[in-house]
């Protein structure tokens, strides 16, 4: 049986994504990890080095949960065109938190036979915490005989689709400005306590593909 696809018109605002729940994470997955990405930081693998710079024990690179959304994201999307993906690291991941990663259509919007979704991710521990929060954007086929049409040389199908986002309704704070915390919790039904963790941030370049082919006049 071919693989599901995801095409654009059966897509709206607001729409979740599967949650996908991941395996605690372990002593021997972040050896592997640092084996398989090259970052050998003592602090994720060595446990006596981690407390003597004051750490409890080794903790997760924040690069491994940046993974674990990118395959929700991948799985999500099959037959689209990932075209962005960004994320903002928020909280320590430990030996024996659970992940789990959710995400939610935000935006939508087509013109000129091109059909984008934006997709706000976030991923919290077994506590309800949140861990990481990102956003990506995702390029799709309109249809299913936009894509058979494209893929025979043929023009795409054109439907101009205003722009619908969340955002336009989303709660400002007192400077005009969302705060990150507490939207986040919004997202994942949390209600938000004590202030906003320091936090970095990392952007992945979009997976290379074909580009969508151009109408022809």
């Amino acid at each position: 049986m071919p693989a599901r696809k995801l095409y654009f018109e059966g897509l709206r605002v607001g729409d979740e994504l599967p949650a996908l729940a991941k395996a605690p994470i372990d002593r021997v997955q972040l050896s592997r990890y640092a084996g398989a990405s090259g970052d050998f930081n003592p602090v994720h693998v060595d446990e006596v080095y981690a407390k003597s710079v004051g750490m409890p024990s080794v903790y997760a690179p924040g690069m491994l949960v940046m993974g674990m959304l990118g395959q929700l994201i991948s799985d999500w999307a099959r037959g689209g065109q990932l075209r962005r993906y960004h994320v903002r690291f928020i909280k320590m991941v430990w030996p024996g938190d659970t992940v789990v990663c959710k995400g939610r259509v935000s935006d939508r919007h087509g013109e000129g036979g091109r059909y984008f979704v934006d997709v706000e991710l976030w991923a919290e521990n077994q506590r309800g915490e949140l861990v990481m929060k990102g956003n990506s954007t995702i390029q799709l086929f309109y249809s299913l005989e936009d894509e058979n049409r494209q893929r025979a040389g043929q023009s795409p199908i054109v439907v101009d689709v205003p722009r619908e986002s969340l955002l336009q309704s989303a709660p400002q704070s007192s400077e005009g400005v969302e705060d990150d915390e507490s939207r986040a919790a919004s997202m994942s039904g949390k209600k938000t306590t004590g202030s906003k963790p320091a936090a970095k941030t990392a952007t992945a370049p979009a997976a290379p593909g074909a580009a969508m082919k151009k109408a022809k006049k």
